[in-house]
């Protein structure tokens, strides 16, 4: 089972289950907000992408941050630490596929070669 996490206000979250629903793949949706962070996953998310690809810096939420938050993110653990607090951080959609592989963000190609 492919399952998608991500908040549900997200557009790239919005586009990526339509897509998927348009193919007729069954899909999990994990909202950030309803259902938290999995720490354990999160822990997995950072080791298979690297902290600084799953940090969304362009987003809503980055911005908002205060300059001294920002900047004491440094590492792994203390952008852990953020995305925990902070679940809009996370770059989206998170996306765990069924054979276990682990993608972020929406990319309708690379998509179609994991279906």
């Amino acid at each position: 089972m492919i399952t998608v996490h991500g908040l549900a206000n997200c557009d790239t979250v919005r586009r990526a289950r339509a897509w998927l629903g348009e193919r007729g793949q069954p899909h999990r949706f994990h909202d950030f907000r309803k259902d938290g962070v999995p720490d354990a996953a999160l822990a997995g998310w950072i080791a298979a992408l690297g902290w600084e690809r799953l940090l969304n810096r362009q987003g809503t939420t980055w911005r908002r941050l205060p300059d001294d938050e920002r900047a004491a993110v440094v590492d792994a653990a203390s952008a852990r630490a953020l995305m925990r607090r902070q679940p809009g951080v996370i770059r989206r959609p998170v996306v765990v596929w069924a054979d276990g592989s682990i993608s972020v963000g929406f990319d309708a190609a690379d998509w179609a070669r994991r279906t």
